[in-house]
């Protein structure tokens, strides 16, 4: 499995989670060599509130920092070019700051961070990261202070609140259980809204790939709890808002009202916003019965869902 749908569930995510606390930045390139950083982040100044929310993540994210997470155990080569782009960038604000007269300080450079669902003993051994016990928990691993990079090895760190919101960036049993806490959290709390939504829809991605590998299945069970809950709690919003509005067609207006939330939710969840085009193909979506409408949604891409219902709407 490439790289490509755990980055942009992870892009994504991160995003999710840190725009409260500063400036992100996404795919940022840096100038020379065509390279592009996962995610660019800048907080603001002083520290919030929610930043203590993120436990260990909102730790991490105190300094100027890029995040560079990964599915699997990343190279040597990779871990060389997440360097390398580390260096890039400092560089590059360095120069910014003279042309500025304004010059970067050696404590204002950014600091690397790889996000890796699991690190082997040889590979830290092979760049000797070490632990910091006195500052960080367990996974958490340095160079030198001067390198200002760091390694999380997802899979080593301990099972507390502090560290849920990067776990959720596991994998196997790390991810499930992650996901099982996130599930478990009040309803009322928004991280847990948007991130099962967003988690909704990386399975929804997921499922609609062509050549499903055996760790895109598996990813997809351990993604399902979360896409089962937030279908669950869609559907309620459906009905308490049919309730609330009080349509006289009583029940079957409650049915229709979940159908049209939840036919809503799984365009927003594949296509980010429901623009106008979209918005006209709903009322014939919700036509169709209840299975083909749930599978034509989650098969079909946007040209195709476009052409389809807007060929049905005009006949």
């Amino acid at each position: 499995m490439t790289r490509q749908p755990h980055d942009q569930f992870a892009k994504q995510y991160l995003a999710e989670l840190l725009a409260p606390l500063g400036e992100v930045n996404v795919s940022r390139e840096i100038s020379g060599e065509v390279r592009q950083i996962d995610v660019w982040f800048a907080p603001t100044s002083p520290p919030t509130a929610e930043q203590q929310i993120l436990g260990l993540l909102g730790k991490i994210v105190t300094t100027p920092c890029l995040l560079e997470p990964f599915r699997n155990q990343p190279s040597k080569t990779e871990i060389r070019n997440c360097i390398l782009k580390l260096f890039s960038l400092q560089s590059e604000l360095q120069r910014q700051g003279r042309r500025e007269e304004d010059p970067v300080t050696e404590n204002e450079l950014p600091q690397l961070w790889i996000l890796a669902t699991s690190v082997s003993a040889n590979l830290l051994d092979s760049f000797r990261f070490t632990l910091d016990p006195d500052r960080w928990c367990p996974g958490v691993y340095f160079l030198g202070e001067a390198m200002k990079t760091a390694i999380v090895a997802i899979n080593q760190l301990p099972i507390t609140p502090d560290t849920l919101w990067l776990r959720i960036l596991g994998k196997g049993k790390t991810q499930q259980q992650a996901i099982a806490e996130i599930i478990a959290l009040p309803e009322t709390n928004t991280l847990r809204t948007n991130i099962l939504a967003l988690v909704s829809t990386w399975r929804i991605n997921l499922q609609t790939k062509q050549d499903l590998t055996e760790e895109d299945r598996e990813l997809i069970m351990n993604l399902t709890p979360a896409y089962i809950q937030w279908r669950e709690e869609t559907l309620l919003q459906g009905r308490q808002e049919g309730r609330q509005e009080g349509r006289q067609e009583g029940r079957q207006e409650g049915r229709f009202e979940e159908r049209r939330i939840l036919v809503e939710n799984l365009l927003i969840a594949k296509f980010g916003s429901i623009d106008r085009a979209l918005l006209a193909i709903i009322q014939p979506i919700l036509e169709l019965p209840p299975q083909e409408l749930t599978r034509i949604l989650l098969e079909l891409d946007r040209e195709n869902l476009l052409t389809r219902f807007e060929n049905r709407e005009n006949q």
